[in-house]
């Protein structure tokens, strides 16, 4: 389980022990010590003994995750759109999303925005993939 190892090499420092030493008043070796600090990782014993050490919150020892907000870039295609009673001159949207999907791109919405009449000559569609 992580752990944040700031905290315990911070503890350790105001208290002015060596690896060793905290080693020794943890009853953990100097070996785990080390690893907790280098990896931040421990085991649920581990941390439960550093807790008690520092006099802490078992809880206050795990690591908090930052949470990283995902950042999409958004593209739109205009299609020509007929649909009439036979769907004659549909276009193949299919083929355009396995095109779009090669490059990461996917489907996020179609619009198909009406004329006064209620008709549309084409179509919109909203295509988003994940930026770094």
């Amino acid at each position: 389980m992580k752990i944040d190892a700031a905290l315990i090499i911070r503890h350790r420092i105001l208290k002015g022990w060596t690896q060793e030493q905290l080693a020794g008043a943890s009853g953990l070796s100097k070996r785990t010590i080390q690893r907790v600090e280098r990896e931040a990782s421990a085991s649920m014993e581990t941390q439960k003994a550093l807790a008690a050490t520092f006099n802490l919150d078992y809880a206050s020892l795990t690591l908090k995750e930052a949470r990283v907000m995902k950042k999409y870039e958004y593209k739109t295609v205009e299609l020509p759109f007929k649909l009439r009673f036979f769907k004659s001159e549909t276009p193949d949207v299919q083929s355009l999303l396995n095109a779009e999907g090669q490059n990461g791109w996917q489907l996020k919405q179609v619009v198909i925005p009406a004329s006064g009449f209620g008709e549309s000559d084409s179509m919109v569609v909203i295509l988003e993939r994940e930026t770094e």
